[in-house]
């Protein structure tokens, strides 16, 4: 089909104003990238377009008498936010508004279609420009003016958007109702499991700020012991002053080691609450003290990690089990891998626990 000759001049213009748009596409990718950045968010995934001049003159044969002018095509440049979660949209779309100048007239919130079949196509679309506080290029005056779009969207609206263009959506063919109907229903299926996505890491994240209140509170009993409240639980560093009482024994410097290595060595030795952690602490200080006095006497040691403390509160916790020297070795085998050296030191280490009475 051959475009008339408005069309023609409208695919001119584009033509002269081409290297315009791969600027302002490369602009606002950056700004969008670093919004992302500075507030620590995390999307799927960051997608950029300008309208090839075949699409562009697609849609001027179907569309050619609704444009007077080029700057009538809102879509030429196109840039996508895909994020993980239907709910991070609001997020992404409330710093959109403080990054852009939106064109609410054209702008469009497809998620308040309520067709079952147009799930993928639920996203928010803005119409935007870039305002000169945000990027100005003197040699690109007009690419202030220029409107692009910005599109945000689910990363499973994104899926079923993709699945349902390539099956049905701008096909040639006609795709018979009973298919359509089975789009529909898989469609509801994946909204569904869209918002209960968003529901799930709602009720997470109101799970944790609930054990970081009960930790900061000192309820430890209440707090069962996983990866989430042991975090809560270190970030107290709760053996410190153990920490600076054994390095005070040879005037050591500490440095920072990391715990989370302790954790699973603390479920092995059956914690079942950030309540059993302070009692081992609690019942056990003063012997973990002696045996790093014993330990550390004519080494003239002068740094010293962190972990020495949690490393001696659960030594001496195995040996007062009864775990011995076996259990000492599957300590030192968890915390630094099997090697011959673990042997040695599980056999020394038990010899000086007999000389304080641990054992």
């Amino acid at each position: 089909m051959k475009l008339d000759m408005h069309c023609e001049m409208i695919l001119e213009e584009y033509r002269e104003k081409l290297p315009v748009f791969k600027k302002l596409k490369t602009a606002v990718m950056d700004l969008v990238r670093h919004c992302l950045s500075e507030n620590n968010i995390i999307v799927a995934g960051v997608e950029s377009r300008v309208k090839t001049e075949k699409s562009l003159t697609g849609k001027l044969e179907l569309k050619g008498y609704k444009y007077r002018t080029l700057s009538d095509i809102t879509d030429i440049v196109g840039i996508r936010i895909v994020t993980f979660f239907s709910d991070d949209v609001d997020i992404i779309s409330a710093l959109a508004e403080q990054m852009f100048e939106i064109d609410w007239e054209n702008s469009v919130d497809k998620r308040k279609m309520l067709e079952i079949d147009r799930f993928g196509y639920m996203s928010l679309h803005y119409i935007c420009r870039v305002p000169k506080t945000k990027y100005n290029d003197p040699a690109m005056p007009e690419l202030n003016d220029i409107r692009f779009e910005l599109q945000m969207r689910s990363t499973l609206q994104h899926v079923w958007a993709n699945m349902y263009h390539d099956m049905g959506y701008k096909s040639d063919v006609e795709i018979p109702t009973e298919y359509q109907r089975n789009m529909s229903r898989l469609a509801g299926m994946l909204e569904l499991a869209d918002e209960q996505f968003s529901h799930i890491r709602k009720e997470i994240n109101a799970y944790r700020r609930n054990v970081q209140s009960l930790v900061a509170t000192g309820n430890f009993d209440e707090v069962p012991l996983n990866g989430d409240t042991y975090r809560s639980f270190l970030a107290l560093k709760p053996f410190k002053r153990l920490s600076e009482k054994i390095a005070a024994i040879n005037q050591a410097e500490i440095y920072e080691d990391s715990l989370m290595p302790y954790y699973n060595i603390l479920r092995s030795l059956n914690m079942k609450t950030i309540g059993d952690i302070v009692r081992l602490r609690n019942e056990n200080s003063d012997s973990a003290y002696q045996l790093a006095l014993i330990q550390l006497a004519g080494t003239g040691l002068d740094i010293l990690a962190n972990s020495v403390a949690l490393l001696n509160l659960c030594i001496v916790y195995i040996l007062k089990q009864g775990f011995g020297e076996a259990g000492l070795l599957h300590l030192f085998n968890a915390l630094y891998g099997e090697n011959d050296y673990n042997k040695d030191r599980a056999q020394r280490i038990y010899r000086q626990a007999k000389q304080i009475n641990i054992i």
